[in-house]
């Protein structure tokens, strides 16, 4: 075949392949279809604007940012609890106009001058503008209802919501105007526990804030801890532990050391749930579990139950 080939080729017999599409006749008019052009690179993704929408970390839900606010940070889909600044919670606790805020100017103070990737001062100074507090509690006493109430919160935004000095000092004072004015106090705690940049000094709350509440227990007076998420370390080992009644809203992690640590140290596969506050109620280390929508209808009832009690001891 080989020889066929070539000798065709010199007598100048060489065959092409026939054409797909014939060629046009000499008086015809060429004319050719453009194709569409084809995508190459994947396809365009639409962009969600920043501030309109969530994503529920627990259900995967998008939510309306405006429709979250409205029900107080809880997801609408599968009512998971979303972190909430303490001014929100103060606001969706007390009567309008009613809050009045204590000791607002206290700031911590760098005695340590303590140093790493930044200074003490430095974050300080960065958390006190971006979240508008001094520190990681707001103190003061409002009307929850028609009682009288001293009240705390914490905010996690703040560094955390670590213990340090100050708020150590603004709750022990906010537990001693309570004693003083015979009325019933309630913390609510949010935190990781005490704050290093302090050293011994943040670990010292835990005894001052303790020792000031057992005063307001002497004296009989109510005391209402509400955890949310997290409470851990210093906090949760010290004043927030202690009260007459301890409330806890769904899911929140509550314990000392954290999840990690605890599994490292014991070498042991730590069970299903283990520190929320679900888990923490089946073994009788809180009391009860209340949603946030309720919780200012649910605080009023218990003030209400333990004043009564408080009024007939008194009888």
């Amino acid at each position: 075949m080989a020889r066929t080939k070539q000798a065709n080729k010199t007598l100048g017999l060489e065959s092409s392949e026939p054409a797909l599409t014939p060629p046009p006749l000499p008086n015809e008019a060429t004319t050719f279809t453009k194709k569409p052009k084809l995508a190459s690179g994947p396809g365009r993704k639409k962009e969600i604007p920043e501030g309109l929408w969530t994503k529920c970390p627990k259900c995967s839900a998008m939510v309306f940012d405006k429709e979250l606010d409205e029900n107080l940070k809880v997801c609408t889909k599968c009512t998971h609890h979303f972190p909430i600044g303490a001014r929100e919670r103060i606001n969706s606790l007390v009567e309008t106009c009613s809050f009045e805020e204590m000791n607002a100017n206290l700031e911590s103070v760098d005695v340590l001058e303590f140093t790493g990737v930044a200074s003490y001062k430095s974050k300080l100074e960065a958390y006190q503008k971006s979240t508008g507090l001094k520190d990681a509690v707001i103190t003061g006493i409002g009307l929850i209802g028609t009682r009288r109430v001293a009240l705390g919160v914490m905010d996690f935004g703040f560094l955390g919501g670590s213990m340090g000095s100050v708020v150590g000092e603004k709750l022990t004072r906010l537990i001693e105007a309570a004693t003083h004015k015979s009325i019933p106090l309630i913390i609510i705690s949010t935190s990781g526990g005490a704050r290093m940049y302090e050293g011994m000094f943040s670990l010292m709350q835990m005894a001052k804030t303790c020792a000031a509440l057992a005063y307001h227990a002497k004296a009989r007076l109510p005391y209402i801890s509400v955890l949310t998420h997290p409470t851990t370390a210093g906090v949760m080992a010290s004043y927030a532990s202690v009260g007459d009644l301890i409330v806890a809203e769904p899911g929140a992690m509550i314990g000392f050391a954290g999840p990690r640590v605890i599994k490292d140290t014991t070498q042991a596969e730590l069970p299903p749930g283990f520190q929320t506050a679900e888990f923490l109620l089946d073994r009788g280390l809180i009391d009860t579990i209340v949603p946030r929508k309720d919780m200012k209808q649910r605080l009023g009832d218990y003030l209400d139950y333990l004043g009564a009690g408080r009024s007939a001891h008194a009888q």
